[in-house]
């Protein structure tokens, strides 16, 4: 790794294996997210590290990526392996179609 650069994924090659973690705010979360995420706010990530699986690639998401870079470099400085950052975030899983639900379960929408 060179600088602040972190592991990647594309999120078209994120399957329904991989735990995709969400560390948006509640809004954003409501608003709209990947069917099938976990959410998990990036302010409550230190107290709930218990909650992200150590024996499986996971892969975390935000907006754009900013936030999820840094939770991912957060998490492999505490011992995790199989962590990436999600490219783009939700704008770019949004851009190439991926499923967005609302937290009421209708289709959503990033924000």
């Amino acid at each position: 790794m060179f600088g602040s650069q972190v592991p990647s994924v594309p999120v078209t090659e994120i399957d329904d294996e991989t735990y995709l973690l969400d560390v948006r705010e509640d809004d954003e979360w409501v608003a709209g997210h990947a069917p099938g995420a976990h959410h998990l706010p990036m302010m409550e990530l230190p107290a709930r590290l218990a909650e992200v699986p150590t024996d499986r690639d996971v892969a975390v998401i935000c907006r754009s990526g900013g936030r999820s870079a840094q939770v991912v470099g957060y998490l492999l400085n505490n011992g995790w392996e199989q962590v990436r950052n999600a490219d783009g975030g939700m704008r770019q899983w949004e851009a190439v179609g991926r499923p967005v639900v609302g937290g009421d379960g209708q289709p959503g929408r990033v924000i």
